[in-house]
C-alpha cells in the first residue's frame, strides 16, 4: 500500500482545523452547575439498577473480597447469599480472609491460599536461577487453578470464594484440606498430600452433600492457567524448549507449537505438562478428562524488552458428575524436567521430554543419558563431557576408517578419472557411464565413503537433542564458562546484533575454527583437483557457510553443546592425521585398487540397471545426433 504524503498546505490545513475543533470544545463544555446535576442523576439511575439487579435469579459472581464482612451482619449476610446462595456460610467463616497455609517438604515448599484454595507460591528448593535467584514456579499470581460450576441459578467460581483449611502431618507426608462449604457437612474439597522427598503430590477434587446443589447439567470446568517465568540468561533459547506437552487417546503424546500462538481440543487427556525449559508443572488424573482445550502463547516477541515471562499456557477441562458428585483424583507436579526424576514415576512422563523422535529418542534415553548419568556422578561436568566425547569417538571410529579409506582410494583413481573427462570431454554421459566403470572395478564408490557419515548422523543429532535438555548441566562451570546449560559470555556488547546477541561466546568460536580446519582438510584437497561441477553446490562456499553457522546459531546455545562439538572435531582432525600418516598406506591402498580391477566384477542388479539406463541413454543421444546430421 502506497505511503500517504502530506504537503505543507494540507499540514497548516490539519492544524487549523484542530485548533478550531478545540476552541468549540472548550465553548461548548458544560458550566460546573451543569456537571453536579448530570453527576446527581447519574447516581439515581445507578442506583435504580443496583436494586433492578438483586432481583435477578441468576448472577455471576465477580472477584470479590468479603473478608471484611461480618456474620452478625444481616445485610452482608442477605447480600451473601443473594450472590452465593447456600456456599454464603462460606464468606461467614474466620477462614474467609487472604491467609496461606504452608507445605513443604525437602524439595518443594508451596503455599495454599485461602481465597481459591490453589497454590499462590512455589518455590523448587535448591535450585537458582541465572542471576542467582530462587526457581519460582508460582509467586505474585502468576499462576490460576479455579473450578466454575453453576449452583442455585448462580455461575461460581472457586478463585474468587474462600476455602476452610485443615492440615495434617502423618509423619510420611503433610495432608491438607481446602473445603469450600454450603453448610459443615456440604462442601466442595481440595485435598494435597504432599510425600517427604518429592515433587510429586496427589492432588484430588471431589465434593459432599452437594447433590442436588450441583447443577451437573451445565457444563463444569476447571481452568489451569500459568504464565512461566524466565530462568536463564537467553530468554530466546530458554523459550526454544519451552512448550505445552499433554498425553491422550492412551499412550498418544502430542504439542502445541514452541514458537507459534495455538490452542487445540484434545479427547481423553491423562496429563499435560507446562514445561518451562528445565522445569515443568504438571497435571495428571486417573480418570482422563473427557475434553480439554489447551493454549499456548508466546510472550517473547523482542528479548530486549519481553525478559520475565516466557509464555502463558491454559488447559481448560471438562468435569464428570457421578451421582450428582465430583470426585477426581490426580497428581501434581512441580520441580525439574529431568529424564531421569520423569522416568522414576512412571506414566509416560519421559514422553515430556524433548529429546528427539523415534531412533534419536531411543539413543538418548538408552545410551547418551545413562552413561553422561554414570560420568558425572564423579566428574566435573566439563571433563564428563569431554569423556563422553572421547567415548562416542572410539564407538564410531571404525565407521570413521572406512569412511577415510574410501576417500583415499577415490585420490588414487583421481589420474585415470581425469583422463576418462579428458577423452569424452563434452560427454557428460559418457564420462558418468565410464567413471561409474572404473569405480566398480576398483571398489572405490563414492557411495562407500558417504554411507558411514550418514550412519553417524543419528548420533549427531541425538547428541544435539540431549544437551540442551541435560539437567544436570544446570549451575555447572567448566574453565570460564559459568553455566554449562547456558551461553559462555567472555564480551558484553554495547549493541544488540540480529540472531547472534549481545555478547561474545567463546565456545562458539573454538568449535568455528575446528570445524573449519577439518572441511578445509578433507574438501580442500579435493577443490583443488576438481572443478566446479556445473548444478551442484558451491563446496567452497559450503566449506565456509557450515564454521558461519556454528558462530552465530550457537552463541546462544548451551556452553556444554558447543564444547562438545569443539572437542569432537578437534578429535576427528587426530584421528584423521594418525588415519592418514600412521594407518593408511596409499601405495598398499593403490595395489589393492589395481588387484581389485584385475579381478572379474559381478554388477548387482541396481548397477546393471544404472547401467542399462546410461547406455540407453547414451543410445537415444547418438540417435538424435545422427537425426540433426540427416536434415542437414
Amino acid at each position: 500500500m502506497e505511503e500517504k504524503k502530506f504537503d505543507s498546505k494540507t499540514i497548516i490545513g490539519l492544524a487549523l482545523i484542530s485548533v478550531i475543533m478545540i476552541w468549540m470544545l472548550y465553548n461548548n463544555s458544560p458550566t460546573q452547575e451543569e456537571v453536579e446535576a448530570e453527576q446527581a442523576k447519574t447516581e439515581k439511575i445507578a442506583s435504580q439498577e443496583k436494586e433492578s439487579d438483586k432481583t435477578l435469579d441468576t448472577a455471576k459472581v465477580a472477584a470479590a473480597d468479603f473478608s471484611n464482612l461480618s456474620a452478625k451482619d444481616s445485610l452482608a449476610q442477605l447480600q451473601l447469599q443473594n450472590e452465593l446462595g447456600a456456599f454464603a456460610y462460606s464468606a461467614s467463616l474466620a477462614s474467609a480472609s487472604e491467609h496461606e497455609t504452608v507445605l513443604e517438604n525437602d524439595k518443594l515448599y508451596l503455599k495454599i491460599n485461602n481465597k481459591g484454595g490453589y497454590i499462590s507460591e512455589a518455590l523448587v528448593k535448591n535450585e537458582v536461577g541465572y542471576n542467582g535467584a530462587p526457581i519460582y514456579i508460582i509467586k505474585d499470581a502468576n499462576a490460576t487453578l479455579g473450578l466454575q460450576f453453576t449452583s442455585e441459578n448462580r455461575i461460581l467460581n472457586t478463585n474468587n470464594l474462600y476455602f476452610e483449611p485443615e492440615l495434617t502431618d502423618t509423619g510420611d507426608s503433610k495432608i491438607l484440606t481446602m473445603r469450600l462449604k454450603a453448610s459443615e457437612d456440604k462442601y466442595l474439597e481440595y485435598r494435597y498430600e504432599l510425600p517427604n522427598d518429592s515433587y510429586m503430590m496427589d492432588f484430588s477434587i471431589r465434593t459432599s452433600g452437594l447433590d442436588g446443589m450441583l447443577n451437573t447439567s451445565q457444563p463444569i470446568t476447571l481452568d489451569w492457567e500459568l504464565k512461566g517465568y524466565r530462568h536463564a540468561k537467553s530468554i530466546t533459547y530458554e523459550n526454544r524448549y519451552t512448550r505445552l506437552t499433554y498425553e491422550h487417546e492412551g499412550k498418544k503424546h502430542n504439542k502445541l507449537s514452541a514458537n507459534r500462538n495455538g490452542d487445540k481440543t484434545v479427547k481423553d487427556v491423562s496429563w499435560m505438562n507446562f514445561r518451562q525449559h528445565f522445569f515443568s508443572s504438571m497435571l495428571l488424573t486417573d480418570t482422563p478428562f473427557s475434553e480439554v482445550r489447551l493454549e499456548s502463547e508466546n510472550l517473547v516477541e523482542d528479548e530486549k524488552v519481553d525478559t520475565i515471562f516466557t509464555k502463558r499456557y491454559q488447559a481448560q477441562m471438562a468435569l464428570e458428575a457421578k451421582g450428582g458428585e465430583l470426585n477426581y483424583n490426580m497428581n501434581m507436579y512441580y520441580g525439574p524436567t529431568d529424564y531421569k526424576i520423569f522416568k522414576k514415576y512412571g506414566r509416560n512422563l519421559d514422553k515430556a521430554m524433548p529429546l528427539g523422535w523415534g531412533i534419536f529418542g531411543i539413543i538418548n534415553k538408552y545410551i547418551f543419558i545413562p552413561i553422561f548419568g554414570f560420568l558425572s556422578g564423579f566428574l566435573p561436568a566439563g571433563i564428563a563431557i569431554i569423556v563422553l566425547t572421547i567415548l562416542v569417538k572410539i564407538a564410531l571410529s571404525p565407521v570413521q576408517y572406512k569412511q577415510f579409506v574410501a576417500q583415499a582410494k577415490m585420490r588414487v583413481l583421481r589420474p585415470e578419472l581425469e583422463a576418462i573427462k579428458e577423452k569424452y570431454e563434452g560427454n557428460q554421459m559418457k564420462i558418468q557411464q565410464e567413471t561409474m566403470k572404473l569405480q566398480n572395478a576398483a571398489g572405490a564408490s563414492p557411495l562407500k565413503g558417504c554411507l558411514p557419515a550418514l550412519l553417524q548422523l543419528p548420533v549427531f543429532y541425538s547428541l544435539f537433542t540431549f544437551f540442551p535438555t541435560a539437567f544436570d548441566l544446570r549451575g555447572k562451570s567448566f574453565l570460564w564458562a559459568e553455566d554449562l546449560s547456558s551461553y559462555d559470555s567472555i564480551v558484553e556488547l554495547p549493541f544488540y546484533i540480529p540472531l547472534y546477541g549481545d555478547h561474545i561466546s567463546l565456545f562458539p568460536i573454538l568449535a568455528s575454527v575446528a570445524i573449519f580446519i577439518y572441511m578445509t582438510m578433507t574438501m580442500g584437497q579435493n577443490l583443488q583437483a576438481q572443478p566446479q561441477q556445473p548444478g551442484m553446490p558451491n563446496m567452497k562456499f559450503m566449506m565456509y557457510l557450515s564454521p558461519l553457522m556454528m558462530l552465530v546459531f550457537f552463541n546462544n546455545y548451551a556452553s556444554g553443546l558447543s564444547l562438545y562439538y569443539f572437542v569432537s572435531n578437534l578429535l576427528t582432525i587426530g584421528i584423521m592425521l594418525v588415519i592418514k600418516h600412521v594407518i593408511i598406506d596409499e601405495q598398499k591402498i593403490h595395489a589393492s585398487v589395481q588387484e581389485s580391477r584385475s579381478k572379474p566384477k559381478k554388477q548387482s542388479k541396481f548397477q546393471q540397471r544404472m547401467a542399462a539406463m546410461m547406455e540407453q541413454a547414451e543410445e537415444q543421444k547418438r540417435m538424435q545426433e545422427a537425426a540433426k546430421r540427416n536434415k542437414k
